[in-house]
């Protein structure tokens, strides 16, 4: 499975669309991802050029998708780079760049977020489990694996 796997930092660019389809939902978004570069005449930060990409997620991530984003939000894309070449209008080489989205999240670096779980419809009539107890001990899942915390002695004074 030979596909080009990208991660691009940006901002969202347009409104999520957010579709009912037969295969699930489907949203789909622009991302304008802009290069800076240190311009030294100038001893000032500039922008470059700028990409636009067509970011598409499926299921569960465009639902999410649609609900968390807003258009000018700091956003990082991770998925599958599809670079199209169609025939618009009569000229051929029209090309657009779309990402099959794995992952998207808001980019943490330039601002704060709220995470909320989402609810599925099967989670929603479980009954919620107890939460298992961390501390260290004997009944410590930790210590299975290695990484529960070491009891040390205390180092004894030499005279």
């Amino acid at each position: 499975m030979n596909e080009t796997m990208v991660c691009v930092v940006g901002n969202v660019a347009t409104q999520p669309v957010y579709r009912e389809t037969a295969s699930g939902p489907a949203a789909r978004f622009r991302v304008a991802v802009t290069s800076r570069y240190w311009d030294r005449e100038k001893s000032a930060w500039a922008d470059g050029h700028t990409n636009f990409f067509t970011v598409w997620a499926n299921r569960q991530l465009a639902t999410n998708a649609a609900a968390s984003l807003s258009v000018g939000e700091p956003v990082i894309v991770q998925g599958r780079l599809k670079v199209r070449t169609e025939t618009r209008e009569g000229q051929q080489g029209w090309m657009s760049a779309d990402i099959d989205a794995v992952s998207i999240g808001h980019d943490l670096a330039r601002g704060t977020a709220a995470f909320r779980r989402a609810q599925r419809p099967e989670q929603a009539s479980a009954t919620a489990r107890p939460e298992p107890d961390w501390e260290s001990g004997p009944g410590n899942p930790a210590a299975a694996y290695g990484d529960a915390p070491q009891q040390r002695p205390k180092p004894q004074m030499v005279t």
